[in-house]
């Protein structure tokens, strides 16, 4: 299958796909900073210890990026939409109960939500759907 063209309905799957392809790159040049954007405590952010661990895990979340770019300019968007999903759904409630235990509720909070908008936009099949 090739692209078929954009339609508004794949804004959520390009935002989740540039944000987690280009995101997850952050920690590799100033992995203290991203994890403070994360929602990370300072004292985290701060332990040499923890900055190889930020970047293993964000080289996998690259990886889910680059692979939602991937099959969208395939025009793959069921996939797509179910990268979106998993990622969404799983990975909002993960990170946002991690934020929120760091101390970070207002951050925890936002994260829980734009995470799960992706997700239901996803469940939804939004990005492979023909509707206008």
């Amino acid at each position: 299958m090739s692209y078929p063209g954009f339609s508004p309905r794949h804004i959520p799957a390009i935002i989740l796909a540039t944000t987690s392809a280009f995101g997850g790159i952050w920690p590799m040049f100033n992995a203290e900073k991203a994890m403070l954007e994360f929602g990370f405590p300072r004292k985290v952010a701060q332990a040499p210890e923890t900055r190889p661990v930020m970047v293993n895990g964000q080289a996998r979340t690259t990886i889910l990026g680059a692979l939602a770019f991937i099959f969208y300019f395939q025009g793959k968007f069921v996939e797509v939409d179910t990268i979106m999903a998993v990622f969404g759904l799983y990975a909002g409630v993960v990170d946002s109960y991690l934020v929120w235990k760091g101390g970070g509720p207002q951050k925890a909070v936002f994260r829980l939500a734009a995470s799960w908008f992706l997700g239901v936009c996803g469940v939804a099949g939004l990005t492979a759907s023909t509707l206008p």
